[in-house]
């Protein structure tokens, strides 16, 4: 009987290692009442998904990237910012950086910005975990938070 692991067998292993270990610190984000992982968010005119935005935390602040964008099959399937101002103008929605700045406070994530590539203008934002983490009201406004519009965003993973 051969007790040494192969090269293949090994990296196997690795690799199911790395991806227990995602699952779990995304399941401890989830459980703490984080709003980091992958979040559908959903029109609130229309009530269907319009994308995926993953939420990422680097030293304290949260910033959120476009994923994927869902379109009709007529629409173009890869848009570019047509309405965006300075370095963002003409750039490709999906990997656009739409949520920056967001930091903790008490049970809110407030301080940052959220852009609408939609009509590329920038708003103040705020973020509140809900439903034990399954759902997210993401707030953009004007001056001050009650003149503005939130968003459910549910939880993908």
């Amino acid at each position: 009987m051969n007790t040494k692991a192969s090269p293949t067998s090994f990296s196997r292993l690795a690799a199911a290692g790395m991806l227990m270990a995602g699952l779990l610190a995304s399941a401890g984000a989830w459980a703490d009442g984080s709003p980091v992982g992958l979040w559908k968010n959903i029109d609130d005119a229309t009530g269907k998904p319009k994308a995926l935005i993953r939420i990422t935390e680097n030293n304290g602040e949260l910033s959120g990237k476009i994923e994927k964008l869902f379109r009709a099959p007529e629409e173009d399937q890869n848009p570019v910012c047509e309405k965006c101002e300075g370095e963002l103008k003409g750039k490709p929605i999906v990997g656009m950086t739409i949520l920056t700045g967001l930091k903790k406070d008490g049970d809110e994530y407030n301080g940052g910005q959220i852009l609408d590539p939609s009509n590329g203008k920038l708003y103040k934002s705020k973020l509140t975990v809900i439903e034990d983490g399954k759902k997210l009201n993401v707030r953009g406004y004007i001056g001050m938070p009650m003149l503005g519009r939130t968003q459910t965003w549910v939880r993908e993973e």
